[in-house]
């Protein structure tokens, strides 16, 4: 059985009227800060996850059906969903961080080739601009390619293809003078 607080919260989200979400926030808002707490175990998150919680709430109120739940319950699921789905977020973020030693921008196809005896910073400099921004933003500043994609304000798709031609344009100038190296270190040897 619904409380009368219950039921004129219910009619003013349903009548978007914005008084709904004040009393949401004042009658439930420590407990679902709690539920996120428990989710994420971070303030900060948890602050962001009853945030985005409410905004669900406010967006989805026509769906609300008390037949199906009390409100309680179906506040409660959206913001123990939105805790699951921004510690998912977190999580797959920090999955695809930069790691250098898997990282392909030293992978040139040649063993022989040191990156430390290599000036990576000056060569990058020879390629078009477009492709040094991505390579410098995402093998030097350590940002993962999304994060690029929203600093520089480029659609991810881009960012993937300036990397892999960028990548390709880095190779044309380190395979000839790997292959050069290669060519004198066998006259030395011989």
């Amino acid at each position: 059985m619904s409380t009368l607080l219950e039921k004129h919260i219910v009619e003013l989200l349903q009548e978007r009227n914005e008084k709904a979400i004040s009393l949401l926030y004042d009658n439930y808002g420590d407990t679902l800060y709690g539920v996120a707490h428990k989710v994420v175990r971070n303030d900060e998150l948890a602050q962001d996850v009853l945030q985005e919680s409410f905004v669900k709430i406010w967006k989805k109120s026509d769906s609300y059906d008390a037949s199906k739940a009390k409100l309680f319950t179906w506040l409660f699921r959206i913001t123990r969903n939105t805790a699951i789905d921004k510690l998912r977020s977190v999580n797959t973020k920090t999955d695809k961080e930069i790691q250098i030693d898997v990282s392909d921008v030293y992978n040139l196809g040649v063993e022989s080739i040191k990156p430390e005896l290599i000036d990576v910073k000056e060569n990058l400099q020879k390629i078009e601009g477009k492709y040094q921004v991505v390579l410098e933003a995402l093998f030097f500043q350590g940002m993962t390619q999304q994060e690029a994609s929203d600093e520089l304000d480029i659609p991810l798709g881009t960012i993937k293809s300036r990397l892999k031609i960028g990548l390709r344009e880095l190779r044309k100038i380190y395979i000839p003078a790997t292959v050069l190296v290669f060519i004198v270190g066998q006259f030395i040897v011989k």
